[in-house]
């Protein structure tokens, strides 16, 4: 199918992408890698009347250091993000997740940012953005805001993101010295997580101290299993421990019936999975 005619802006300042967003309003819609954009377009799922293209602003790609943090650029690629040393080095969870996204293709054209504001619920970004405390910068006509992973997406393919912002920057704390891990069931490679688990263990004197674990594709946004991770405090650094703590996976969580899997499924996929994700990251 053939998308609906617009007008297309590709702007050289963040300032002017702002702008032509908030003369627009609803009738704009952001383009960054479009590899969800794209195909949403071409089924006439969206029909903006303005794309405004943000190729153009290669200050929003790249990884740095500020403090205990990283920053990372939203126009940042998955391959980039899975190739950075930076990210490799302190926060390899994320580096982890952009490499098993979709196929070559897709990670190099695909962004960060892109991935983060379609809130898709069975994308794997978000859920590593969870998992590690990630904070967003939002631009503006008011200025700069910044908001909580946790709190960004609020439901199906919605967030906090005002007509009239960009997502700019992506800051993720330094993590060393913890276990990662992420595992996820999918059909074929180049197919959405049926569910996924993010999962960062900190060991300490032979048992578990502590643990981070977010699920993919088990509610309509990114799934903090909480009651896995109050469990698996202080728990022995074993099997047995670890698959009682992980029992627990699908609590809280909402997942769907579709074409892909019941929700029984999910919820039986989530256990199994968050045993083998937090086992891995635990180094059992």
């Amino acid at each position: 199918m053939i998308p609906v005619a617009f007008d297309y802006l590709r702007p050289s300042t963040v300032d002017d992408a702002i702008a032509a967003l908030t003369g627009a309003g609803d009738e704009a819609k952001i383009i960054a890698g479009g590899q969800s954009l794209l195909p949403v377009l071409r089924l006439r799922l969206a029909a903006p009347s303005l794309l405004i293209d943000l190729g153009g602003l290669p200050q929003l790609r790249g990884v740095r250091e500020e403090g205990d943090s990283l920053v990372i650029g939203a126009m940042t690629t998955h391959d980039e993000v899975a190739s950075s040393a930076l990210v490799r080095q302190f926060a390899p969870l994320l580096a982890m997740m952009a490499g098993t996204i979709g196929d070559r293709q897709v990670r190099h054209r695909g962004t960060l940012g892109g991935s983060l504001v379609h809130a898709d619920p069975a994308a794997d970004l978000p859920a590593a953005a969870t998992t590690l405390d990630a904070r967003y910068v939002l631009a503006g006509p008011s200025g700069r805001r910044t908001i909580s992973a946790a709190d960004f997406a609020v439901d199906l393919f919605t967030t906090a993101l005002a007509a009239d912002e960009v997502l700019v920057e992506i800051h993720v704390p330094k993590r060393e010295g913890w276990g990662v891990h992420y595992e996820k069931f999918h059909r074929v490679v180049q197919a959405w997580a049926i569910v996924g688990v993010a999962a960062t263990v900190r060991r300490a004197n032979g048992s578990i101290g502590s643990a981070r674990v977010t699920l993919t594709n088990m509610g309509p946004t990114a799934v903090r299993a909480t009651a896995v991770e109050q469990a698996l405090a202080g728990c022995a650094a074993e099997p047995g421990a670890i698959r009682e703590a992980c029992s627990a996976a699908a609590e809280g969580t909402a997942p769907v019936d579709d074409i892909t899997a019941s929700a029984d499924y999910r919820r039986h996929l989530a256990r199994v999975l968050t045993t083998r994700a937090v086992t891995a990251a635990a180094g059992v």
